[in-house]
């Protein structure tokens, strides 16, 4: 409902400029085939009494204004009112008294309808009793009991629409009788109808929210009834129009009589309608819909136990129409939930990848209906029935993404994506599963063109009146036009129900859990390749001091990192380290490639360069999409002359006890896996005293922080550190918070006293 602080004041002349924030709840006055009191409740005063008291019941408003409510209705009268409110809280239960009321020296039956308001205040609204008389609550039954035994025995939702039409125009005896129906956007559809055979048909008609505003709507939540007698009436106003004692005009929502906004009343007489009835179906306290009455012969007024009755019995459509829509949502939810088990449960094999899991028997489009589905998960893409282009597909992922969702759907990818060519025959609408590292599901639907049939264009919603014969004044009033008005609806899919987002939503939990169960046999199966490959112990060569440390990345995530140290032959010392590109099994796997072939070189007898450029050919030919950066050093132990080559991997550092580290004097040369490289050679030699070491990129980067700040640190840690190990490096460079793995290799070259 529209925010109080969002309508206009009341007495504000009301135009469809301003109609949606019109205060319908307190219009001033109410409709003249009743009378409406404001009494006080702990004295019974008339504090408001509707102008017309005097046409209806004789009485001058300045006899009643004030007084006593028997002032109004007469001492015994007001009597039976007191006893009724003193004894009942839930007064509705108890309407309507029947009082017999002097008016003008003769008595008359009066139905007399109370409410009591939180204010202390009682509406007590008097209406010329018609009908079978006593009322009570079992006529009301008696006269709906063999409609509500058809209710009760159809099976269908609209089987229970045209039963209740039909009831309620035998009833009340309105000319037509609509059941009409909202969508998720309060858009109307008249569903099921009982007319007069010369009337034109309105069922099937769409009627756009507009009609009905928000704070309208909000009403008949409250207010399960509403009637107009005649639309022609003329309003009778509250006397006085505030009451003094809340300073507050009176708020009339569950008044029978309450006057109706003036837009609504003209949207009527366009419609050539001289009297309305309209009864609330709720689901969850929350408005369904209505059914609709209107009377086209003049003025309609039934007598209230036909409208208890009506009200009644639209009460029990609200809860067959509950209970029926929530048994059709419930086989619809039971045969998506057995499919959906069956493909959950394919997925649970880790020996078959999911992505081929998901589109075996059942697949995805058995759980969510759609022309096509295109899956990429854990590497592999896989599509199933119809689909867009890469491109087009890219764009879908990255719109889901941008709404945050981890579920996202769209009926019209036009409207979501106005700047991508789509083509509505493959992709109108999509429903997106937005999976944990770039891994997604997505359903594509093509366009189904829908023709609604409108009552009116409700796109032309109002008409200019000239008030003046200057032309000047003008002011918008509602259409005057409800002829039948097909409207073609392009670019758009079958919508995405709440069932199946339902189910996508379930999927992509279970996917997600599946995954991390994979991710982690994977990370534990990579984590022992990778251990299993690293060296069990390393050479211990006179002289020299020679240290690693391998770290793997926080969270456990396993990456390619490598390092090795072996004594050729000929008594020299081969130093290695390297990082290959990824993470988890498939990175550790082509580790092991690289690491065991580049190990067969160098102890064949290649030099540093020779022995990279050996290694390139072989990754470019045997091993696929392999990418890694590699540092090789051999070093002759007597003199310490060090050959070495460098493969894109950051450079070394010299360390001196005495004075700063200083990158050492290499060359660098492109990674493994590029085309057309010459692995160049270097050369240079580690004095007594000084060290090498050698460490990959996951000491050195983190995240927000820039990779020559975390160098210019490791510098001024290694400086003067003296005769340090790898596993200390690590800890001085806190890499246990790292994102990627740590390796760190130490050599150096202790001082010989000469003798």
């Amino acid at each position: 409902m529209t925010n109080p602080e969002d309508l206009v004041p009341p007495g504000t002349t009301i135009d469809l400029d301003n109609c949606a924030r019109e205060p319908i709840h307190i219009p001033g006055s109410i409709q003249p085939r009743g009378v409406l009191a404001v009494v006080r409740e702990s004295d019974f005063e008339v504090r408001q009494v509707s102008a017309n008291v005097d046409d209806l019941l004789a009485r001058p408003v300045d006899a009643v204004l004030g007084r006593h409510l028997s002032a109004l209705m007469g001492a015994d009268q007001a009597a039976r009112v007191e006893g009724v409110v003193s004894a009942y809280r839930d007064l509705r239960r108890r309407n309507p008294v029947e009082c017999v009321i002097d008016v003008g020296g003769e008595p008359r039956e009066f139905d007399v309808i109370l409410h009591r308001e939180p204010n202390g205040m009682l509406l007590v609204e008097l209406e010329i009793a018609y009908g079978e008389r006593p009322y009570s609550y079992p006529n009301t039954y008696q006269a709906v009991r063999s409609s509500v035994e058809e209710l009760n025995r159809v099976d269908t939702l609209f089987e229970l629409y045209d039963a209740s039409a039909r009831a309620v125009r035998d009833l009340t005896g309105f000319d037509r009788v609509m059941v009409y129906r909202y969508d998720d956007s309060y858009n109307g559809e008249v569903v099921a109808e009982s007319k007069r055979d010369d009337l034109n048909p309105f069922l099937g008609l769409h009627y756009p929210s507009t009609d009905i505003p928000a704070q309208a709507r909000a009403l008949y939540e409250k207010n399960w009834l509403r009637l107009i007698s005649d639309v022609n009436y003329t309003p009778a106003r509250l006397v006085p129009a505030v009451d003094p004692a809340i300073g507050a005009p009176a708020d009339l929502t569950y008044a029978t009589l309450r006057s109706v906004s003036p837009i609504h009343i003209e949207y009527l007489q366009n419609m050539g309608v001289h009297a309305s009835m309209s009864i609330s179906l709720l689901r969850h306290g929350r408005l369904w819909g209505l059914i609709a009455c209107h009377h086209y012969s003049g003025p309609h007024l039934p007598p209230f136990g036909a409208r208890a009755a009506a009200e009644f019995l639209g009460s029990t459509l609200s809860l067959r129409l509950v209970d029926q829509f929530e048994e059709d949502q419930l086989n619809k939810r039971l045969d998506t939930q057995a499919v959906l088990a069956k493909l959950m449960a394919a997925t649970i094999d880790d020996r078959a990848p999911i992505a081929a899991a998901l589109l075996g028997g059942p697949d995805l489009l058995d759980v969510v209906p759609a022309d096509g589905v295109v899956v990429n998960i854990q590497g592999e893409r896989q599509v199933l029935g119809t689909v867009p282009p890469p491109a087009v597909v890219s764009a879908v992922i990255d719109w889901a993404r941008g709404a945050g969702d981890e579920v996202a759907s769209s009926e019209c990818l036009s409207d979501s994506l106005p700047d991508i060519e789509l083509d509505p025959q493959v992709a109108a609408g999509a429903l997106v599963l937005d999976l944990p590292d770039g891994q997604h599901a997505v359903w594509f639907r093509r366009e189904v063109l829908r023709s609604v049939d409108w009552g009116g264009d409700p796109h032309n919603k109002a008409i200019a009146i000239s008030e003046g014969l200057d032309g000047r004044e003008v002011r918008l009033s509602p259409r005057k036009s409800f002829d039948r008005w097909r409207e073609i609806v392009r670019r758009r899919s079958q919508p995405w129900t709440a069932i199946e987002s339902e189910a996508a939503e379930a999927l992509r939990r279970h996917l997600v859990e599946s995954l991390y169960s994979r991710t982690r046999g994977e990370l534990r199966m990579a984590e022992t390749l990778q251990r299993s490959l690293l060296p069990q112990s390393i050479p211990t060569p006179d002289n020299w001091q020679l240290s690693a440390h391998y770290e793997p990345a926080a969270g456990g995530r396993v990456g390619g990192d490598w390092y090795d140290a072996f004594e050729l032959r000929d008594g020299r010392l081969i130093v290695l380290i390297g990082d290959v590109a990824g993470h988890g099994i498939t990175a550790a796997g082509t580790m092991a490639q690289l690491r065991n072939a580049l190990r067969a070189y160098l102890f064949a007898g290649s030099t540093p360069a020779e022995a990279l450029n050996h290694l390139n050919d072989f990754s470019l030919n045997m091993v696929s999409r392999a990418f890694a950066t590699v540092l090789a050093a051999r070093v002759d132990l007597s003199t310490g002359h060090v050959d070495a080559a460098c493969a894109g991997h950051l450079m070394p550092y010299l360390v001196d006890s005495g004075s700063a580290a200083v990158p050492a004097p290499l060359r660098l040369s492109p990674p493994i896996g590029v085309r057309g490289v010459d692995y160049a050679p270097s050369t240079f030699t580690v004095e007594q005293g000084t060290g090498l070491v050698m460490f990959s990129d996951g000491l050195v980067e983190r995240r927000g922080q820039a990779i020559d700040d975390r160098l210019d640190r490791l510098a001024a840690v290694l400086a003067g550190a003296g005769d340090v190990t790898a596993s200390w490096i690590s800890e001085a460079m806190e890499s246990a918070d790292a994102d990627d793995d740590v390796t760190v290799v130490t050599l150096r070259r202790r001082s010989v006293p000469s003798i």
